[in-house]
């Protein structure tokens, strides 16, 4: 690891402020993905802004009827909430699944939805990266790629979004809050908050430098039977191959989201519309477009059957 500073912020904007003061600064929070890629040095930064004591650590509700989770709320004390449990059900199950019981304990809404890719050779130093290194290309492209992207992706970077509890947010709706270094805040759908990789991987969501995450908001409750199924190679503590969140509604309309499979968390508006009409139907939408390698086209097939299962077990429940 290398050698940087620290400071601990006494609110958002201050912290915004030292972190757009200096280049190479970062905001620390849980440090469940960041720490661990400092140790391998696949992040480097040079000096880290603590914002464990800014607040940001309670749910509330909002005027609107939904929720308003402030960024630094841990994964356990969200999935556990009563009314996360009770009217965003898709949500609490992501998160569960997700990671171990220690892990959830530290680790933050906002650091989930920032933690960066699984994809090996990110973590591999030794081998190019254009996620790591912009420019040095990309080993996975003709290497071992099962776990990887099969749609969204580009000629520069095929590495997917590891997060649970994002998919699940992407399925709700939920909307990004933040705050920048002169105290401007914004808005942001969760839809447009990831970016897909194009020329530029290592750009991985719109914020600014500097632009620090408040809070997530879901909006309220839209019923319906909720679900999320992450299919893995083993059955804990590890990242999905294939991950399904839906809600259903009594009369067969409803959402699906996909994780696993994308730069992002995966929805298409024409696999909504065609929900009604069984899986099959919803993964043509879902992948139209898809380019799987020579190792992953599996994932296409495995994640219709679990969003077939998915949909089974919601006519039942």
């Amino acid at each position: 690891m290398r050698a940087f500073t620290y400071e601990r912020a006494a609110d958002p904007v201050a912290a915004a402020r030292a972190v757009a003061a200096r280049p190479g600064a970062k905001f620390l929070a849980g440090g469940t993905n960041l720490l661990d890629l400092m140790k391998i040095e696949v992040e480097t930064p040079v000096h880290l802004v603590d914002v464990q004591d800014i607040g940001l650590d309670t749910i509330t509700a909002t005027d609107g009827g939904g929720l308003r989770i402030g960024a630094l709320v841990t994964n356990t004390a969200l999935a556990a909430d009563p009314r996360v449990r009770r009217d965003y059900g898709a949500l609490t199950r992501a998160i569960v699944a997700g990671a171990s019981g220690q892990l959830r304990n530290k680790a933050t809404t906002a650091g989930n939805l920032l933690q960066r890719t699984r994809c090996p050779y990110f973590y591999d130093t030794n081998m190019p990266c254009n996620k790591r290194t912009p420019g040095a290309g990309c080993a996975a492209l003709g290497g071992v790629s099962r776990g990887l992207a099969v749609i969204g992706s580009s000629d520069a970077c095929i590495a997917t979004h590891p997060s649970d509890m994002a998919v699940a947010m992407r399925l709700l709706d939920a909307t990004v809050e933040t705050v920048n270094a002169e105290g401007r805040t914004r808005a942001i759908p969760i839809a447009d908050f990831h970016r897909l990789p194009g020329d530029t991987p290592h750009i991985e969501t719109v914020l600014t430098p500097g632009e620090l995450i408040t809070a997530v908001t879901l909006p309220k409750p839209i019923g319906g039977v909720q679900g999320y199924e992450k299919v893995r190679d083993r059955a804990s503590y590890a990242f999905a191959l294939v991950s399904v969140a839906t809600v259903i509604q009594p009369d067969g309309s409803g959402r699906v989201a996909l994780g696993g499979v994308a730069h992002k968390p995966w929805r298409v508006a024409a696999a909504d519309a065609a929900l009604p009409q069984g899986a099959h139907a919803v993964a043509a939408q879902l992948f139209a477009g898809a380019r799987p390698t020579r190792d992953n086209g599996f994932k296409l097939v495995l994640a219709e059957r679990a969003l077939a299962g998915v949909i089974a077990q919601t006519r039942t429940a």
